[in-house]
């Protein structure tokens, strides 16, 4: 069986079961398409169909073009991997468990080992202290939100350990700090904009072509209320927010805050398997795609780069992807990942949070494209 109908078949199966609701998939080898599909509803209510140019909120596929955009201004000089984060936003020093004002650098904001972490109970404090992490609708600023955070010790001391959390949120406040303007135009002026990501912004572009999100449910997926709060056993329990898109006055979430469709997405994909194009150095990417945590962990048989986790052990990631691939998630509904070594860039992209992201559905797309 080709990997044609081996996707096709999987795609089927879960817009059956109704866990999917909407989805492109796309799988490209050395650069040229291998699957492309759009299918099931961008609103199932409307019997609206996902295109291609389908407008998805991307959730943490924003966390990749954010950091790209860092090393971007890292390959002109204009910061530095060793910054120390507090030279730049002065209202952000966060403490380590034993008191210390932390030492956290742009480094450990990338790799996720800043201290910092996703922790539903920060969104449930007192309304006066409680920190949205990046979906939560929201009228503060960067400061108003996370300078909160200084009441709040952090997890552990940078560079000791490696925890999944918003602080390409804060990475986002840097940039747009020494940038001198939005965080959005950063992304737009260093890569968005040269790559053609036409769509690939922190506003929608087009509210016709934006898909609705849906959540979890049974016996299909739910339309996703506003606020959305996943049940406790669930794997995301932070809050989501679908309206936040809207709101002006939120921060801009380096962490979760873009939109995009699939075509962009790919686009930015493919630069990084190629080695940066016109917007990164070669080096630099290299850097990014290969572990940048030493000894520490992400997942199970895996390390972490600037992008994405890096497969190192494919027998304890339980995985059939190659050593050194990378690869990640968004938990509005998406999986991605980059294998260099047999030149493969594959992804989904859906309106389900969190099936799409972390369920069986993106499992299951790597097992059918790996089958041959």
């Amino acid at each position: 069986m080709g990997i044609e109908r081996r996707l096709n078949q999987v795609i089927d199966q879960f817009l059956e079961s109704g866990k999917i609701t909407g989805t492109v998939v796309l799988a490209y080898q050395h650069g040229k398409p291998i699957f492309r599909r759009a299918a099931g509803f961008a609103d199932r209510e409307a019997g609206k169909p996902v295109e291609f140019d389908t407008i998805f909120r991307l959730a943490s596929l924003t966390k990749p073009i954010v950091a790209a955009t860092a090393l971007a201004m890292v390959d002109r000089g204009l910061i530095s991997l060793t910054d120390r984060v507090a030279e730049h936003l002065p209202w952000f020093q966060p403490k380590t468990p034993d008191g210390e004002v932390a030492d956290i650098s742009i480094h450990h904001l990338l790799t996720h080992t800043s201290g910092l972490v996703y922790d539903v109970a920060l969104e449930h404090l007192p309304d006066d202290q409680a920190i949205t992490c990046g979906l939560l609708n929201t009228d503060l600023d960067y400061a108003a939100n996370f300078g909160r955070h200084n009441a709040v010790p952090l997890a552990f001391r940078p560079g000791t350990q490696w925890g999944y959390s918003f602080a390409t949120d804060i990475l986002g406040a840097v940039i747009a700090k020494v940038r001198g303007g939005s965080l959005e135009d950063a992304v737009v002026t260093y890569l968005a904009g040269p790559l053609g990501m036409a769509d690939s912004r922190f506003h929608v572009t087009d509210i016709a072509r934006l898909a609705v999100p849906y959540a979890d449910s049974q016996p299909t997926a739910a339309r996703m209320s506003d606020p959305y709060f996943a049940p406790g056993d669930a794997e995301w329990t932070l809050g989501f927010s679908p309206s936040r898109i809207f709101n002006p006055k939120a921060f801009q979430s380096g962490g979760a805050g873009m939109v995009g469709t699939a075509d962009d997405f790919l686009v930015f994909l493919e630069m990084l398997r190629t080695g940066g194009g016109t917007v990164l150095k070669p080096e630099t990417v290299h850097l990014g795609l290969s572990n940048r945590i030493g000894a520490l962990v992400s997942d199970p048989g895996c390390a972490f780069g600037y992008f994405g986790a890096v497969v190192d052990n494919p027998e304890e990631a339980i995985t059939l992807q190659s050593v050194g691939t990378v690869r990640w998630g968004g938990v509005y509904g998406h999986s991605w990942f980059i294998d260099p070594a047999n030149g493969l860039t594959v992804f989904n992209m859906s309106n389900n949070a969190v099936e799409g992201c972390m369920g069986a559905f993106p499992d299951r797309i790597v097992e059918a494209v790996y089958a041959a």
